[in-house]
C-alpha cells in the first residue's frame, strides 16, 4: 500500500524569535491546541504522534494524553526543559529525541504528525518530504508556517541599521529579496499548499489564523488578538 498521508495545514505568524521556543502557557500554544481539537479525528488513544521541531515540548506534552504515545524531536537539545515540562504535566507517554530530520534515516512511522513554524527553517524546503515519510498510510499531519501577509517579519532579517527583530513590511518584499536577507522563509497559502502537494500530501483543510501577541504586555491591545 502506498503512503497517502494527509495534511491539515494552517497559516499563521509565530510571535517568537528564531531559536526561542514558546512557553507552555503562551497564548500561541493554547491557540494551536484549541485549533487541533476542532478536528476530532486527529486524536485517538490508539494513535502514535510525533512533533517535528518540538522545542521544549510546550505543545506535544500537553497533547500527549490524547494519544497512545508521543515523541518530540528537535535539532537542538531541549531534553532538560522537556523533562521539566513532562514532570509538570505528568506526560509519561511522551519522550524527546535530539534529531536532525533532514539527515534522518527513516525507520518508525507515526499515525499523526504536528509541526509548527518549522518548514521555513529547513535547509531546503523540499525536505518536507521527510514529513511524509514519517507518516503511516492514511496518516494525518497538522502543519503551520509564517504568513507572508503578516505586517511584521518576526524571524528577523540581516539588515544594516535595523537590529530590531520585528521588521515591519519586510515580509511583503518579493521572494528573492526577502530570502536573501531574512532569517527564515515565509509563505503564501498557494506556496505552502503547492509544496505539500508536490510531496504527495492531500490537503484536507487550510486556514489563515492571526496569532496572539504574546510579546505584548497584558492589556486591551493584546486582547484584540
Amino acid at each position: 500500500m502506498s503512503n497517502t498521508g494527509r495534511v491539515d495545514t494552517s497559516l499563521f505568524q509565530d510571535q517568537h524569535y528564531l531559536g526561542k521556543p514558546a512557553e507552555d502557557n503562551d497564548r500561541i500554544v493554547s491557540r494551536r491546541i484549541a485549533i487541533l481539537k476542532q478536528y476530532n479525528e486527529f486524536f485517538g488513544k490508539n494513535l502514535d504522534v510525533i512533533e517535528v521541531g518540538c522545542g521544549n515540548g510546550n505543545t506535544i506534552i500537553q497533547l500527549s494524553p490524547l494519544f497512545h504515545t508521543a515523541l518530540g524531536i528537535d535539532i537542538f537539545d531541549y531534553s532538560s526543559e522537556f523533562t521539566a515540562l513532562q514532570q509538570k504535566y505528568g506526560a509519561f507517554n511522551c519522550t524527546f529525541k535530539k534529531l536532525d530530520l533532514e539527515t534522518y534515516s527513516r525507520g518508525i512511522q507515526f499515525d499523526r504528525l504536528i509541526s509548527f513554524e518549522v518548514i521555513e527553517h529547513l535547509k531546503k524546503e523540499d525536505n518536507v518530504e521527510e514529513y511524509y515519510k514519517l507518516l503511516k498510510p492514511e496518516g494525518i499531519a497538522a502543519i503551520t508556517v509564517p504568513n507572508k501577509c503578516w505586517i511584521f517579519e518576526t524571524h528577523g532579517a540581516k539588515l544594516p541599521l535595523l537590529p530590531w527583530n520585528r521588521v515591519p513590511f519586510f515580509s511583503w518584499l518579493p521572494r528573492p529579496i526577502h530570502e536573501r536577507f531574512a532569517n527564515a522563509r515565509i509563505y503564501t497559502r498557494r506556496r505552502i499548499l503547492n509544496l505539500l502537494k508536490k510531496h504527495h500530501f492531500e490537503i484536507l483543510d487550510s486556514r489563515y489564523i492571526t496569532a496572539p501577541m504574546d510579546v505584548l504586555e497584558d492589556g486591551c491591545l493584546k486582547e484584540c488578538f
